[in-house]
């Protein structure tokens, strides 16, 4: 079936909301970080509890990816986003309303299932409709959407009033908007037989995408893992080193965020390789600088360092989705994005978690994210030596 059906969104303006939808998903995630000192004050809890209320949004989106990954290829795009969306607006209502640590555990449980459930849904559609600009917005739409949902959040709660309600309420009614959009979008691909088959938590690829998976594991695995990182603890370092406003908390993932999406734009003509390469080597870079900057106290420098890991997400992200997504047949994209999207969040929540722990029983926050900067350079490492040894397979 095509995208050009009576009454319908053009295939242009069907890519654009699609794109934009990514974004508000994502930002709905990112919004809560520069929230998390404001609620542990208002409700007295540790940084643990801090790393578990962020990284049960990866566990619920893991689950999700794992069951409703692939459905979307049997029944449809726009039934899934449909259902998304919603869902994605309740979690925000549970948001606005939150009084307490299991109402804010709640919220995050139901934005990682509306999360879940889309993202391989939307990565997928913009495939449908066109590859090559399918690819660069699966790519830029993560970056903008995690820093400026972190950064719109920080800016309403230090310069507006219902400082943990007001973003919330702004995110609901984009996503109405979006969600008329979507209703009125053609489908991108003729629904197939399997619904309830694909429901099964199995993980099955391609053959033939196997070893570049396994290539590209570690430096999604560690690009996201900085995700986390920043997005959890984040602005408890920027507090450490010296700053004190919030919006310096929300700053630092828009700046990681942000620089991803230029880096995206920027080499959006690199091939794969050369992305992957300048990816892991500005992530061992860009830790490398965090690092020093934390052991040393300066904003600016620490500012730079995220910069840097900013272009590696960008170059690893991008690279990624390069190598693998050209290898995938149509009605193999949302599992294959599913279990992209997997190894992400993986990244995203597990670090994250354990760093909570480390900072609290371990040698506290500088301690930490040190131990957290020679974890991503191992994984970086693994990275680089995985796709050298791709390249000593590759024929020709």
């Amino acid at each position: 079936m095509g995208i050009a059906q009576r009454g319908r969104l053009s295939p242009n303006l069907t890519l654009l909301l699609l794109a934009s939808l990514l974004v508000s998903f994502l930002a709905s995630s990112a919004a809560p970080t520069p929230l998390y000192g404001t609620y542990q004050t208002n409700w007295h809890f540790s940084p643990i509890t801090t790393t578990v209320v962020f990284a049960i949004y990866a566990v619920a989106v893991l689950a999700t990816l794992l069951t409703f990954g692939k459905l979307s290829d049997h029944v449809g795009r726009r039934p899934i986003l449909l259902v998304a969306i919603a869902v994605q607006m309740i979690s925000l209502v549970i948001f606005v309303f939150a009084n307490g640590v299991p109402t804010l555990l709640a919220a995050r449980i139901v934005q990682g299932l509306a999360a879940g459930a889309a993202t391989g849904a939307i990565g997928a559609a913009m495939l449908d409709i066109n590859r090559a600009r399918g690819t660069l917005a699966n790519s830029i739409a993560p970056g903008i959407g995690t820093g400026g949902g972190a950064l719109l959040s920080a800016l309403l709660v230090q310069f507006l009033p219902a400082p943990t309600r007001l973003v919330y309420v702004v995110l609901l009614v984009i996503l109405l908007i979006q969600g008329v959009g979507v209703a009125l979008m053609p489908e991108t691909i003729s629904p197939t037989k399997g619904a309830l088959q694909s429901l099964r938590p199995d993980v099955k690829l391609p053959r033939n995408v196997r070893g570049p998976i396994l290539v590209v594991a570690p430096v999604l695995f560690a690009a996201w893992s900085l995700a986390g990182f920043f997005g959890s603890l984040g602005p408890a370092l920027v507090r450490a080193i010296g700053p004190t406003s919030i919006v310096f908390g929300g700053v630092a993932l828009f700046v990681l965020a942000g620089i991803s999406s230029i880096t995206v734009l920027v080499m959006r003509n690199a091939p794969a390789r050369t992305l992957m390469l300048t990816g892991i080597a500005a992530l061992i870079v860009g830790m490398v600088v965090t690092m020093v900057s934390i052991n040393t106290d300066s904003v600016g420098v620490f500012f730079l360092g995220v910069a840097i890991s900013g272009i590696g997400f960008g170059g690893g992200f991008q690279g990624s989705l390069k190598t693998v997504m050209p290898l995938v047949e149509a009605h193999e994209r949302a599992s294959v994005f599913s279990l992209l999207y997997i190894v992400c969040y993986a990244g995203l929540g597990l670090p994250a978690v354990v760093a909570g722990f480390l900072v609290v029983y371990g040698g506290g926050l500088p301690r930490t994210a040190d131990e957290y900067t020679i974890g991503v350079i191992v994984l970086a490492a693994i990275a680089l030596l995985g796709l050298r040894g791709a390249t000593r397979r590759a024929p020709g």
